[in-house]
């Protein structure tokens, strides 16, 4: 399933990129203007959401795409209110638009049920390894301190981006508590590098090599990379969006396994989680 979606999301993305191309073109050329500005409306605004997306640090977006569902379904009533409508118009908003957004809304961004008595709040984290960004290792269960692990996708995912960049705003107040702040990937080490010198705050930037963790915790995803993204040196098996919280005895405290990868807990949620724990 996920060597589909990740087909679709990059087939989507492009056809979107088209379509808004085409219908300017056809607008600029005067064909049929008024019905080429409804088509515009409803590929662009999914578009545009991308553009949105990647550039303004944004790490929940679960009310932006109901919105731009609305606005591809008004773009198709708008179009079919506009006669004469053509099969390409009428192709371009119903397919890429409207049946585009519904796939990324509610299939695309899905994990479906994430249940894992693993990580269940109260049970003892297992022993875990990974890399450091200068080769060498940190074991979880030598840290004895409070930690909060951050699994994410890599340095390709915008939301992810914007949460570490969230957690990177709270360090000071999570490295009172003693808090070990670990963000987590399996991407190649040299990425996670640049990541962490992107951030004036000394927390672990890991590797999971191979995603061995991952797989020990049930939360890898198998080919959940976007296709093409390979060829900038990420392997396409990735992990699913996970937060995991523990005491200094490795006991959990809370552990978010997001059902969509575009729901993320609030920044303060952390912050509760160890004050409630009396850390």
């Amino acid at each position: 399933m996920n060597s589909f979606k990740s087909h679709f999301i990059s087939a989507w993305m492009t056809l979107l990129f088209a379509g808004t191309a085409r219908s300017a073109w056809a607008i600029y050329q005067q064909e049929n203007t008024s019905s080429w500005l409804w088509v515009l409306l409803g590929v662009a605004s999914p578009l545009l959401f991308f553009v949105w997306v990647f550039t303004a640090n944004v790490a929940r977006t679960e009310k932006a795409t109901k919105f731009i569902l609305a606005v591809t379904i008004l773009a198709l009533i708008g179009l079919v209110a506009t006669p004469p409508a053509t099969i390409e118009q009428l192709a371009w908003i119903l397919l890429v638009g409207v049946i585009g957004t519904v796939l990324y809304e509610w299939w695309y961004s899905s994990f479906g049920d994430r249940s894992n008595a693993l990580l269940d709040v109260g049970q003892t984290l297992p022993a875990l390894t990974f890399r450091k960004t200068d080769g060498g290792a940190l074991n979880t269960n030598e840290l004895n301190k409070p930690m909060l692990m951050i699994f994410y996708r890599g340095n390709w995912c915008p939301l992810c981006m914007a949460q570490i960049k969230e957690i990177a705003g709270q360090y000071r107040q999570l490295a009172d508590k003693g808090v070990e702040v670990m963000l987590i990937s399996s991407q190649p080490p040299s990425h996670t590098s640049s990541l962490a010198e992107r951030f004036d705050a000394p927390m672990s930037f890991l590797v999971d090599q191979d995603n061995q963790m991952a797989n020990r915790l049930g939360i890898a995803a198998t080919q959940g990379l976007p296709s093409g993204l390979q060829a900038l040196g990420y392997d396409s098996d990735t992990v699913m969006p996970t937060v995991i919280m523990t005491d200094a005895q490795s006991k959990i405290l809370f552990a978010d396994l997001t059902d969509n990868y575009r729901i993320r807990p609030e920044p303060d949620t952390f912050l509760k989680v160890f004050a409630q724990a009396g850390i």
